[in-house]
């Protein structure tokens, strides 16, 4: 399985301080990769580095076979990398049809049809502002700019927090639909339950470095992995 995004010794800071300290990962075609960690452990900070949104100090970033350490993130966008950020960033004024066409790239194998059939919440919706959405519905619109994008990889930064559980489970299965079109996939995200059902391998990040490395199966069944990197105790 050929690698999409490789990352090495990225280090990155906010000021004077140093927040990613030599971070290593890597994505492959085909496949869901789960980034994992405590509040302030440096997850978002490495999406944001990877896409660009924030400039690293050191490190290497291979995308699709190109290095793309300190580019701008328009530029990392226009090769297909896209971040879906925590705060979703849609365009409240507009309708959500609205949203959707602006994001739409000429040659994107995504269209509306596609997005209206795989979000039928959005086509219900589609007259209505994207501030009059729920926080779910606004998550799917986020993901679904991206898709009409034409993501290579898509990079999503906690797509589930504080959502019902319907629609966790919706967005679930969106995300595992995504992943079945071809696109891999980088997710930060807090909720095990859903890491569990959509990753392939699990990143572990600690005060700014990969404590912890492994494939979904390994970590199911690694109670001590996830008490001590999570605190996370097995039933």
């Amino acid at each position: 399985m050929s690698i999409a995004l490789q990352v090495e010794n990225l280090n990155t800071f906010y000021g004077k301080s140093h927040i990613l300290q030599g971070i290593g990962l890597e994505v492959r075609e085909g496949e869901i990769v789960a980034l994992l960690g405590r509040n302030g452990a440096g997850k978002s900070t490495t999406l944001k580095s990877v896409c660009g949104a924030l400039r690293p100090a050191q490190g290497a970033i291979r995308f699709r076979g190109k290095d793309i350490a300190g580019w701008p993130a328009f530029r990392a966008a226009q090769e297909g990398l896209l971040l879906v950020p925590e705060d979703r960033g849609i365009f409240g004024l507009l309708t959500v049809e609205e949203n959707l066409r602006i994001s739409q790239r000429k040659g994107s194998p995504w269209s509306l049809k596609d997005i209206y059939r795989m979000f039928p919440r959005l086509e219900e919706r589609r007259r209505n502002n994207g501030g009059q959405l729920s926080g779910g519905e606004q998550q799917m619109l986020s993901i679904a700019r991206a898709l009409l994008n034409h993501p290579r990889l898509l990079m999503l930064d906690e797509p589930v927090e504080g959502l019902a559980p319907v629609i966790v489970d919706e967005i679930v299965n969106q995300v595992l639909e995504i992943k079945q079109r071809g696109i891999p996939i980088l997710i930060v995200e807090q909720n095990l339950a859903v890491c569990a059902k959509i990753a392939d391998r699990n990143y572990i990040i600690e005060l700014g470095k990969i404590a912890y490395h492994a494939d979904a199966v390994t970590f199911a069944n690694d109670d001590e992995a996830r008490d001590r990197y999570l605190g996370v105790k097995a039933d």
